[in-house]
């Protein structure tokens, strides 16, 4: 496996396999081994700092909630929720992909559904936290959040 070292404290303990000719990592809130891509890669740290480091209940998580946006399918990410609402809504990206204003665009469409609190996007080396100020009706950065 050929996947760079993330920005996070932490290193986390992954459960890995490899089947045929592909890498499997195993999936803490689905409970099943996924496809090791760098996307999932990404994921399965933010998953491990949210749960370990945060100390969000698994319960608390959807991973990969299908949304219909303009009639189309689409699939995000991570949604956490806090007392029965959405709270947190991730975007993953590859370690590769560089963060810009479509990878926003493209969160605050997913968000427009479900209406969470706050909004994070990641691609493993930078982590973007906004907050919805709904008195201004914009996102607002921050740099950490509280669950």
């Amino acid at each position: 496996m050929d996947f760079p070292l993330l920005n996070f404290a932490k290193i986390y303990n992954f459960k890995c396999k490899k089947n045929a000719n592909q890498y499997l990592i195993y999936d803490i809130i689905r409970k099943k081994f996924y496809v090791l891509t760098p996307e999932e890669w990404v994921r399965q740290h933010i998953i491990h700092y949210l749960v370990f480091d945060k100390k969000i209940p698994k319960i608390n998580f959807l991973v990969e909630k299908v949304v219909e946006i303009n009639g189309m399918k689409k699939r995000m990410d991570l949604l956490i929720y806090k007392d029965k609402k959405p709270f947190l809504l991730v975007e993953c990206k590859s370690p590769k992909t560089i963060i810009n204003q479509e990878t926003f665009d493209q969160i605050m469409r997913y968000n427009s559904i479900v209406d969470a609190s706050i909004l994070m996007i990641t691609n493993g080396l930078n982590h973007i936290y906004a907050r919805l100020d709904k008195e201004e009706k914009k996102y607002k950065f921050i740099t950490d959040f509280n669950f």
